[in-house]
């Protein structure tokens, strides 16, 4: 069993979500192009919210290690890291307020959770996945190092319409030579 962690980054923190925090999940959250990708509820209601914190407050701290972006004392987004063992193996997740993309903030995030992984977790890869018209997320994973490792089609339902995935991973090696 791992106990909570918080990471901090050069402008955030990332930590356990709290019940605290179910009015900032509501405020990003309720924004439909933050959700535009997501398989999450729409309209998504305050019940939502304290759902996905509760569920994120009792998961396995073996296999699953979600955490809220928080900058500024806000909670802007989340972020997670499922693990995959016995085979040294984790799926990074991420989503950030609207109003925050393109400020570098999931990159920062996602390369603070990617360096987590290998280094206490013991990780031999990280993978990842997004809809392949969701540029900026699947921009992100490029940044933190990963590689695109191939397309799956019609893998996922989002509102009742069929997504294709590009899928990104970056092997401990890789990772190793990026941080040289």
């Amino acid at each position: 069993m791992y106990a909570l962690t918080n990471l901090r980054t050069k402008r955030l923190l990332l930590r356990p979500f709290t019940f605290k925090d179910a009015a900032d999940v509501l405020a990003y959250a309720s924004d439909p192009e933050w959700s535009r990708f997501l398989p999450v509820p729409n309209p998504y209601t305050l019940y939502d919210a304290e759902e996905f914190i509760a569920k994120s407050i009792l998961s396995s701290r073996d296999q699953e290690h979600g955490l809220a972006i928080e900058l500024g004392g806000r909670v802007i987004g989340g972020i997670g890291l499922r693990l995959e063992q016995p085979i040294a193996v984790g799926s990074l997740h991420y989503s950030l307020a609207h109003d925050h993309w393109n400020q570098g903030l999931t990159t920062e995030a996602a390369q603070a959770v990617i360096d987590w992984g290998f280094t206490d977790f013991g990780l031999e890869k990280v993978y990842s996945w997004a809809d392949v018209e969701n540029v900026g997320s699947w921009r992100v994973m490029e940044k933190i190092g990963m590689t695109r490792e191939g397309t799956f089609r019609s893998h996922g339902v989002n509102r009742g319409m069929r997504q294709d995935f590009h899928y990104y991973g970056i092997l401990r090696s890789e990772w190793k030579a990026l941080n040289a």
